[in-house]
């Protein structure tokens, strides 16, 4: 292979933190987003964003937008768009979704003999059991009659960073998967297997087993990544003591447990309790921040606790402790206002997980065919 590198097209880009995972035997030819804010913080990432970047709808571009054939395209698509049983008219060019944009230009790339050897569709893990499994079914429709062998992993970010963040990867490739390729695997959970088992007789034709090998084992925990206190902006009491009220007896036992110096991440949820929507906070002690989110509502933005001698202080978490919990690294540059950076971050991918996709599985994949390239 030499240097060359291999080559993608990165769609729903954001920050950009697929590229970053890829790392740098992967080019970038083209990347795409909608929203103002990612757009801007790509922009500020990666220096040559203006030969290549385009921000606005992925409607609006066209197969001559996108340079040669790529190796891979990569689409983290928006998870509340992904809806494909309930819109089928988008697989046939309709406007139903963010995704149906970006699969009408990979078919017109394949029609024109340019569609990428690889593809993978990064999303929650409900897009397995969506609408009973249809909408899987009909992904997997749609890969395959566009010549793809498909096989989905489910991994979770905990196994490389200290955030709990399950996410399945679609992989779908064009390049015959050689044996040792193929096989069983730490990622195939029960949800995968399910999802593969509900498939027509000529679907599961088309699937494929990716046998990805388990990282090692993960050495360090969420307090590793947390800003020294002095740094960051701590609660009133009073609103440690709002916070602290929220939480069921079971959670406040565990507060009640802690010896020493510890540290914990807090979610508030809605529960139903004996009949009712109650709002909770919920702490977990195991070394792992909860999933990030995008914070659209106070609810949806992530506290941490320090039980310290039997005192509890409480604060938010702060922007470049979402970015660390995502991998990014800390010449990473975020937006100024901490919403804005944590909407970046909330929406992004774990850059550790995508390289571990792209060494263990990725590369090797196309490793043969850029082999022969470089003859």
């Amino acid at each position: 292979m030499g240097a060359t590198p291999f080559s993608f097209y990165e769609f729903f880009a954001g920050g950009g933190m697929a590229r970053l995972g890829l790392g740098a035997r992967w080019a970038c030819a083209f990347a795409n987003d909608f929203d103002p804010v990612k757009a801007a913080t790509y922009r500020a990432n990666f220096p040559d964003a203006e030969s290549h970047f385009r921000e606005g709808d992925v409607w609006k571009l066209g197969p001559v937008d996108l340079p040669g054939r790529a190796d891979l395209a990569w689409a983290s698509s928006p998870c509340q768009d992904f809806s494909l049983a309930g819109a089928r008219a988008g697989l046939e060019g309709g406007r139903s979704s963010a995704f149906f944009g970006f699969w009408k230009l990979i078919r017109e790339l394949g029609g024109e003999g340019r569609a990428p050897s690889l593809v993978v569709i990064e999303n929650v893990v409900g897009l397995l059991t969506s609408r009973g499994g249809a909408d899987f079914a009909a992904l997997g429709r749609a890969l395959a009659a566009e010549g793809y062998v498909f096989g989905a992993l489910e991994i979770d970010a905990a196994h490389l960073l200290p955030q709990s963040r399950p996410r399945v990867f679609v992989v779908a490739s064009k390049v015959p998967p050689p044996a040792r390729l193929v096989g069983d695997g730490p990622f195939h959970t029960r949800a995968v297997r399910t999802a593969q088992a509900a498939l027509p007789p000529e679907l599961a034709a088309s699937w494929v087993w990716w046998r990805l090998p388990a990282p090692p084992a993960r050495n360090t925990d969420l307090a590793a990544l947390l800003e020294p206190d002095a740094a960051v902006a701590w609660h009133a009491p009073h609103q440690t003591e709002r916070l602290l009220s929220l939480m069921a007896p079971a959670h406040r036992a565990k507060l009640s447990a802690q010896r020493g110096r510890a540290v914990g991440a807090v979610f508030r949820r809605t529960r139903i309790e004996e009949g009712r929507r109650v709002q909770r906070a919920e702490v977990r002690f195991d070394g792992l921040a909860g999933c990030l989110r995008t914070p659209r509502g106070g609810s949806s933005r992530q506290a941490i606790v320090v039980v310290e001698d039997g005192a509890v202080r409480s604060r938010l978490l702060a922007a470049r402790e979402a970015a660390r919990l995502m991998g990014l690294p800390e010449s990473y540059r975020l937006p100024p206002a901490a919403t804005a950076a944590l909407h970046v971050a909330g929406d992004g991918v774990a850059v550790p997980v995508v390289r571990w996709l792209a060494q263990e599985l990725l590369e090797p994949l196309l490793a043969p065919a850029a082999a022969m390239a470089a003859e």
